[in-house]
């Protein structure tokens, strides 16, 4: 009975309607359940929504924790494992701020409001059921270390020129977070104009981090199309 369940609720097969049927129904609660939490309004209909769409998350979440241990396929400590796996996590925070009671008499328990935010979570459940996606988690896993080191690569170049931006223009920059901000929007050809430098030396460097920016940020955009390629021709050779 519980690898039916196994097979209906986490391995998403055409030849399985069942599983197909559950894919696109939790698909549409996830998006259903978004609607609550995108508008200011206190309706009855969108508390509905909320609940029922909860009550689903519930289920879909007992259901796949009486079956960790086809997934996990480490016996009873599948049982241990699994509420600590990725998804696992993001569907037990999703769920846990609708059961949050507040009480607006008490301020300190108004910063509690913060933790509904954690719905949006809920997002993320998406991830379960589109390929496209799937695609592009396997494209960042097998790219990981290229993608890290550019990463990092950036990160230095940041805070590199806003290093030398904040001796340069010391007046323009209140504190050094200002002068990271700078570079950051600058690095990505940004540009807000909420903080710009005002000396000639100053813009001169700036159109140049703009420029060596460009190249840093298409890097990624390479590594992760050759990766979405191979990931592509895996799959076509497979099949």
């Amino acid at each position: 009975m519980l690898r039916k369940i196994y097979e209906i609720i986490e391995i998403s097969n055409k030849t399985n309607k069942f599983s197909t049927l559950y894919d696109i129904g939790m698909f549409i609660c996830i998006v259903a359940s978004m609607i609550p939490i995108a508008v200011k309004s206190n309706a009855l209909v969108f508390s509905i929504i909320d609940k029922v769409t909860v009550a689903v998350f519930i289920l879909d979440y007992i259901l796949r924790l009486i079956t960790a241990e086809y997934k996990i396929q480490k016996g009873i400590k599948s049982f241990l494992i699994y509420p600590f796996t990725p998804m696992a996590i993001i569907d037990l925070l999703s769920i846990l701020p609708s059961f949050i009671p507040l009480n607006s008499g008490f301020k300190a328990l108004r910063l509690l409001r913060l933790t509904r935010s954690l719905r949006a979570l809920r997002s993320f459940k998406i991830f379960r059921y589109s390929k496209n996606i799937d695609r592009i988690v396997k494209v960042i896993k097998k790219e990981f270390r290229p993608l890290c080191a550019v990463m990092s690569l950036a990160i230095f170049y940041v805070l590199f020129t806003a290093l030398i931006m904040f001796n340069i223009e010391p007046e323009t920059f209140n504190n050094f977070f200002d002068a990271v901000y700078w570079a950051a929007i600058s690095l990505t050809s940004v540009g807000y104009g909420d903080i710009t430098p005002t000396s000639d030396i100053g813009r001169l460097f700036t159109m140049l981090s703009a420029f060596v920016g460009i190249a840093i940020i298409a890097l990624p955009s390479g590594i992760l199309t050759a990766g979405f390629i191979d990931v592509l021709n895996d799959e076509k050779n497979k099949n």
